[in-house]
Order: structure tokens, then sequence, then C-alpha cells
């Protein structure tokens, strides 16, 4: 099969990406509004950028409708945002909150998700969550540049909580322990359980 991607449509390109992709690290990312309203909000399309400075990048696409996603608001307007890995343990409330909700309404309130205050910026973190980078907004770049449908927003990271019970020692995070979903395609998730080792050429 050989696919022409300038002869589909968004919703097709994005099915066959999403759908071969896989599987996809989750970026669960609290904001907070002008206003003072908490968002939460799930995206697949996330990655680490950079090391120095140590950088996330995340791509946020318009709603439906055309509009800026919450996620994309806040941020621009504070600045600031927290960004979650998802364990097994937490994809229910994960999924849950990818829920459209009104602009004055807050996910974590709404699912009913515990929260505890960051230390450096203002949108609150997941009391259950084992790994939370508190970050800075570094910059949001439009794609693409002609008619912007997507967002990439390149988050500095400041702070790092990760929990004690996900360690294999002191320097080194125990895979097992963190027990990660990732995002195929549809419905479908994965998580990371099943591994395997290769030892990397010189």
């Amino acid at each position: 099969m050989q696919l022409d991607f300038s002869q589909l449509d968004a919703a097709e390109s994005y099915r066959w990406l999403s759908s071969t992709v896989t599987p996809r690290p989750i970026a669960w990312v609290s904001t907070v509004s002008a206003n003072g309203i908490t968002n939460l909000a799930p995206f697949s399309f996330f990655q680490v950028i950079c090391d120095d400075p140590a950088t996330l990048m995340v791509n946020v696409g318009l709603r439906a409708n055309g509009e800026l996603k919450d996620t994309l608001r806040n941020a621009q307007d504070i600045g600031e945002l927290v960004i979650h890995l998802v364990s097994k343990a937490e994809s229910e409330h994960m999924n849950a909150t990818a829920a459209t909700l009104p602009h004055d309404d807050s996910e974590f309130d709404a699912v009913g998700i515990a929260t505890l205050p960051s230390v450096r910026v203002k949108p609150p973190r997941i009391a259950a969550a084992s790994v939370a980078f508190e970050c800075t907004l570094a910059e949001v770049i439009p794609y693409p540049a002609e008619h912007p449908r997507q967002f990439l927003i390149f988050s500095r990271v400041l702070l790092a909580h990760i929990d004690d019970a996900v360690m294999a020692d002191e320097r080194y995070v125990d895979p097992a322990k963190l027990d990660l979903v990732g995002r195929l395609s549809g419905s479908w998730y994965s998580t990371t359980r099943d591994r395997f080792a290769m030892k990397r050429p010189a």
C-alpha cells in the first residue's frame, strides 16, 4: 500500500499517522487561566526535545469549532504549565479529562482529581502522578505557518517531582514501577510492562 498524503484530508491523515506512529507518550497538562480556573487535558503528540536546557514539546490542536483549546490559551496567558506522565493506575482519570468542557469549568473538579500546589509555577499538579514537570513556556510555534491548525508548545522544565516509589535507586527510575501507558489508535492504549534490553554499540 502507498498513501499520497497530498490527496488525504486532515481526518484521514490523522487516522493513518496516529495508527502507525505508536505507542506515543501522553502529556497530561495542567494549566490555569487568567481568571484562576484550572484546566487539565491529555495530549499524545508529545516528546522530549532538548536536554540543555531541559525542554518538552506538546502539540495542541484547535478545537473542532476552530477555537483555541484552554491548554494553549492558558499557557500563553500565564506562561506556565505542569506536564505529568500517565501511569496505568491513572489512565481512567486521564481519559475522563479528554472531555470538552466550557471554558469556566475545571477538569480537576469535574473528574474529582486531587491536587498539590506546585513549587515554581501557578498551575497545580496531580497528587497521584508519579512524575510531574513544572515548566515555563519557552515558545509557541503555530504550524503550518500559512494556516495554523497545530501549536507546538515548547516548555522549559524548571522542576521535576518523581515519586520515590518508582525509583530503582538514587539515579534511575524503574520502568516497571512507573508503569506508563502509551497511545495507540482509536480507543487503544499500551503499557510499558513488556520490555527487552539491547546494548547500544560503541
